[in-house]
């Protein structure tokens, strides 16, 4: 595998590129927090440190990318990526820990799991996720991957609000066979059995889908059929797999004029 790049893409108000300091790692750890922790602590409950962070093991063997404003940079969105040969080393993703992995052992060829995918709280602009997936399409190209993969979460550990969401998921994106994660989380919801022969209504489930989320599904992603209930994070996530083989070229098109 080549050494990738620390730029990888700036474009309009915004530019991409990997962490090189532990401050820079620390930064991303800071926003994290924000956006996965601080949203569900209560008003009145002080934060837990004076330089509260999400962090785990994982952010030492991942590369982080910054997503960052051109002017003052202000970090707008972070995530990280963990390079994986193949299929046999599946076992080491953070993804292994909640799903049954043990069908992608057989995947042939290299892959990257994209983790702790967040955008700033307060920012709204579609252009930060835009370029956040020019940089990830650049990086796919350089590395030579062929499989992204990840968790893709919805905010909140209940399901009730996402039924329509869960029941599209149900009817059109489940994982083929030959790559579909089984049980391994003691906390799930099993959408795949429960929805089935449910119809969504196609807007509410489009509204309440995380943007990440669909993005993977209109490259022609797919996900797992069942959801794990992570309360250390407040969320409910879905194994999430994207071939890169497989994204419509007319998607792939745009996906390469946007990293240009």
């Amino acid at each position: 595998m080549t050494q990738p790049q620390d730029f990888i893409i700036a474009r309009g108000r915004y530019r991409a590129r990997f962490a090189t300091t532990s401050e820079d790692v620390a930064r991303a750890q800071r926003l994290r927090y924000q956006a996965f922790i601080a949203a569900r602590r209560p008003e009145n409950e002080a934060p837990p440190a004076d330089d509260p962070r999400d962090a785990d093991t994982f952010d030492r063997v991942c590369r982080h990318v910054l997503v960052e404003a051109q002017d003052d940079g202000h970090l707008v969105c972070c995530f990280r990526l963990l390079h994986l040969e193949g299929g046999d080393q599946i076992g080491r993703s953070y993804s292994a820990q909640y799903y049954d992995l043990e069908r992608l052992r057989d995947f042939p060829g290299p892959m990257v799991e994209m983790g702790r995918f967040c955008i700033d709280p307060d920012v709204t602009d579609p252009d930060v996720l835009r370029i956040a997936w020019a940089a990830v399409t650049l990086h796919v190209d350089r590395e030579g991957v062929q499989m992204l993969f990840g968790c893709s979460s919805f905010a909140g550990t209940e399901a009730e609000g996402y039924m329509d969401a869960f029941a599209l998921l149900q009817e059109r994106h489940i994982a083929p066979r030959r790559w579909l994660p089984r049980v391994k989380a003691p906390r799930v919801f099993r959408f795949g059995n429960l929805l089935r022969g449910r119809a969504a209504d196609r807007g509410r489930a489009m509204r309440t889908l995380p943007p990440l989320l669909r993005s993977y599904l209109v490259m022609g992603g797919w996900v797992s059929d069942h959801a794990v209930v992570d309360r250390d994070l407040g969320t409910l996530h879905v194994f999430t797999g994207l071939e890169i083989a497989a994204i419509p070229p007319g998607r792939a098109r745009l996906l390469r004029a946007d990293a240009s």
